[in-house]
């Protein structure tokens, strides 16, 4: 082995201990035992505008402290060892916000994914985004596809960034495809089952979300993974997104672990 060989395998060594000593903290403050973790979280990360409001600043203040809000939430369900986070960014309806709010979320898309990259591999996170390419900005595309390349062979969470997303266009897109198949012949229609179905969907690949976490305090689904969160655990929060910090977090997995899911069946016992 030649000493540049050498230095690698020591500090793959030193990257995987220091992983290591990250989770055991990361568990420690939590307080509970890997098993009766999530295996993913889903996130829509509300109250951006009103949290700025309510300190006399304009939404785009919101919304950029709302994107510093992302790494340590990301970076702690990769501490965790979850197999994936999906955070709610920007729905299909979100495009008739103003302009001059739209045009800075998709600059600050642009910047945040080019200033976390480094992070992402730090954390051995594997990034994705679910929703439509068409209409995000050339700058945001890029950015989309060179993250996603870089951490594409990453082992750790799944980080995927719902972004241009709604959930009953995912649900008309699989639909579509499935449809264009039958009709060239590749599938028969009766052959379409759950399993086919969620293949085609944008998390195809994922897990469910085993919990859902909504910010800001409001009750509703907001077109966000319909068929996903089928039997989900629902968590909802007053707090402002900008302010859901690590204790919040770990706060909603207590909560979540503190319920019994019985996915339709009668309880045993």
């Amino acid at each position: 082995m030649t000493r540049a060989m050498a230095e690698d395998a020591n500090s793959d060594e030193s990257v995987i201990e220091s992983r290591r000593r990250a989770t055991a903290a990361a568990y420690d403050a939590l307080g509970l035992p890997v098993e009766v973790m999530p295996r993913h979280i889903a996130i829509i990360m509300d109250g951006n505008g009103r949290w700025a409001k309510s300190r006399g600043k304009p939404r785009m203040f919101g919304h950029d402290h709302g994107a510093r809000n992302v790494r340590p939430i990301v970076t702690e369900c990769a501490r965790l060892e979850l197999d994936a986070l999906t955070l709610y960014s920007f729905s299909t309806e979100n495009w008739s916000r103003p302009t001059e709010e739209v045009g800075f979320l998709m600059q600050l898309y642009a910047q945040y994914l080019a200033e976390e990259r480094s992070v992402m591999m730090d954390n051995n996170v594997r990034f994705i985004q679910v929703g439509r390419r068409e209409g995000l900005a050339g700058e945001v595309l890029e950015q989309l596809d060179i993250t996603t390349e870089e951490t594409k062979n990453n082992t750790g969470l799944t980080l995927a960034l719902a972004l241009n997303y709604g959930s009953r266009q995912e649900i008309l897109d699989a639909t579509r495809a499935l449809a264009e198949k039958a009709r060239q012949g590749e599938i028969e229609p009766s052959a379409i089952d759950e399993a086919m179905f969620e293949s085609h969907l944008y998390t195809a690949g994922m897990p469910d979300p085993d919990l859902l976490i909504r910010t800001a305090g409001e009750m509703r689904i907001s077109n966000y993974l319909l068929w996903q969160i089928s039997y989900s655990e629902l968590y909802v929060t007053d707090v402002c997104w900008p302010d859901f910090d690590l204790e919040q977090l770990r706060e909603s997995i207590r909560a979540y672990v503190s319920r019994r899911r019985n996915f339709g069946h009668v309880p045993q016992g």
